[in-house]
C-alpha cells in the first residue's frame, strides 16, 4: 500500500470519528438514559432548560438523537425539530413527544409543520426510525429518534418547545422570550450550537403594534375625552378646547388605525395562533372609533332638536372606546408578557390622567355650581321672575 493511499484512509477515518472526540460540556454531560443509549455529543440549549445529545455519522448522514426538557407543566409535550428551510417555526420537520390519552405513557409523533400551527401529524421531510419517549427520574421527558438527512448535511437549523396537553390535546406553547427564542444552529461536526439571531424583527413588530396602541387608544383618545368634558366648562376655553378636543382625537385615530394594521399583519403571519378576545375587543374599539369619525360630519347645530341625542351617542361611545382601549392595553401586554417595567409606567400614566380628570371633576363642578347660584340671585332679583336679557 503506497504511502499517500495509506494516509488518505487515516484522513477518512478521523473524518468519520471525528463526532466521536466531541467534548460533552455542561450540565449535558452528566445526564445518563436508559436502554444504553450513548451519544457522542451533547449541548445546553440556551432555552427553557432543555438539552439535545447526538451522534452522528456523517458517511451516511444518519443522526441519532436525544432531546431532554421538562414539559410546561405535568403531562405536557416537549418538541425537538429541523427546520430545512428557515429558522423559526414554519417549516420544522418535528419529533412531539406528548402523554397517550387518558395520560398514559409518552409516545413520539412527526409534525412537517407550516405556518405557525402544529397541524396533524403525518410524515416529515426525513425517514424517521426508533422513535421513543420517556420521563426521567428527575421528571423531564426524554425523547429519542433516528433520523436520516440529506447527504452532505454538517449544520442544521434546529427548533425545540415545550407546551401543556389539555383535555388529551397539544395546547399552544408559552410566548414568553424563552419559547420565541427557542431555535438556533447546531453543528453536528464540531457540536457548536449558537442561537438564532432571528425572531427580532417578529419582536418589533409586536412592540411597535403594542407601543402605537398604548398610545392611540390608551394616551392620546384619553386626553381628548378630558378636554371634551372639563375645558369647555371654562368660557376663555371656548372654542379652543373643541378643536384641542378634534386634534387628540383625530391624532389618536390615525395612529391607532396603524397600531390596528399592524396586528392584522401580525395575525397573517402567526396563522393557527389566536387570541380571540384580544382580537374582538381591537376590532370593536376599531369599528367605534371609526363611527365617531363619522359621526363628526353628522353632527347637528347646537340648537337642532336632535342635537341631545348626538351627545347621548357621543359621549357613551367615546367612553366605550376609552374603557375598551385601556382594557384591551393591558389584554396585549399579557400576551407580550413584557417586562413588569412597561406596566408600571403605563400605570402611572393612566394614573396622572386619571388624577387630572378627578382635580378638574372638582374644580368644573365647583364653578358650575357657583355659576347656577349666581343665575338663580339674577332670577330672584330682577323683581319680575324673568332671566335677565343679558343672559
Amino acid at each position: 500500500m503506497s504511502v499517500v493511499r495509506l494516509l488518505a484512509l487515516l484522513l477518512a477515518a478521523a473524518t468519520v470519528a471525528a463526532p466521536a472526540r466531541v467534548v460533552a460540556q455542561g450540565a449535558c454531560a452528566a445526564e445518563k438514559f436508559t436502554k444504553n443509549r450513548v451519544y457522542a455529543a451533547c449541548s445546553d440549549l440556551p432555552t427553557l432548560g432543555a438539552s439535545v445529545h447526538w451522534t452522528y455519522d456523517p458517511a451516511a448522514s444518519s443522526l441519532s438523537v436525544a432531546f431532554v426538557a421538562a414539559p410546561a407543566s405535568a403531562g405536557g409535550w416537549v418538541a425537538w425539530g429541523i427546520n430545512p428551510s428557515g429558522s423559526g417555526m414554519d417549516g420544522t420537520q418535528a419529533l412531539v413527544a406528548a402523554p397517550g390519552s387518558g395520560g398514559g405513557a409518552y409516545g413520539v409523533q412527526t409534525y412537517a409543520i407550516s405556518g405557525y400551527a402544529l397541524g396533524s401529524p403525518g410524515p416529515i421531510a426525513y425517514k424517521t426510525s426508533d422513535l421513543a419517549a420517556e420521563v426521567g427520574s428527575d421528571g423531564r421527558v426524554q425523547m429519542f429518534g433516528k433520523l436520516e438527512l440529506a447527504n452532505g448535511t454538517s449544520e442544521v437549523n434546529q427548533v425545540w418547545q415545550v407546551g401543556s396537553v389539555s383535555s388529551g390535546s397539544i395546547s399552544i406553547h408559552g410566548m414568553a422570550s424563552a419559547n420565541k427564542n427557542a431555535k438556533g444552529k447546531l453543528n453536528l461536526l464540531t457540536g457548536q450550537s449558537t442561537a438564532a439571531s432571528g425572531g427580532g424583527s417578529l419582536l418589533r413588530k409586536k412592540n411597535t403594534h403594542g407601543i402605537l396602541n398604548a398610545v392611540s387608544w390608551g394616551i392620546l383618545l384619553p386626553m381628548g375625552g378630558i378636554v371634551a368634558r372639563y375645558l369647555k366648562t371654562f368660557k376663555s376655553a371656548d372654542p379652543a378646547w373643541f378643536y384641542l378636543h378634534v386634534a387628540c382625537q383625530l391624532i389618536g385615530y390615525g395612529v391607532g388605525v396603524s397600531g390596528w394594521a399592524t396586528g392584522i399583519h401580525l395575525g397573517n403571519l402567526s396563522k393557527g395562533i389566536t387570541y380571540s378576545l384580544h382580537r374582538n375587543i381591537g376590532i370593536t374599539v376599531f369599528a367605534l372609533g371609526t363611527l365617531q369619525i363619522f359621526a363628526l360630519f353628522l353632527r347637528p347645530k347646537k340648537d337642532h332638536k336632535f342635537r341631545p341625542y348626538w351627545n347621548a351617542y357621543h359621549h357613551s361611545v367615546g367612553y366605550t372606546i376609552i374603557i375598551l382601549g385601556i382594557v384591551n392595553i393591558f389584554k396585549g401586554m399579557t400576551i407580550l408578557q413584557v417586562e413588569q417595567k412597561w406596566k408600571t409606567g403605563y400605570i402611572i400614566a393612566i394614573s396622572i390622567l386619571g388624577g387630572v380628570a378627578v382635580a378638574l371633576e372638582a374644580i368644573t363642578w365647583s364653578i358650575v355650581l357657583k355659576r347656577r347660584k349666581t343665575e338663580d340671585k339674577n332670577y330672584n332679583g330682577n323683581g319680575n321672575g324673568q332671566l335677565p336679557l343679558s343672559m
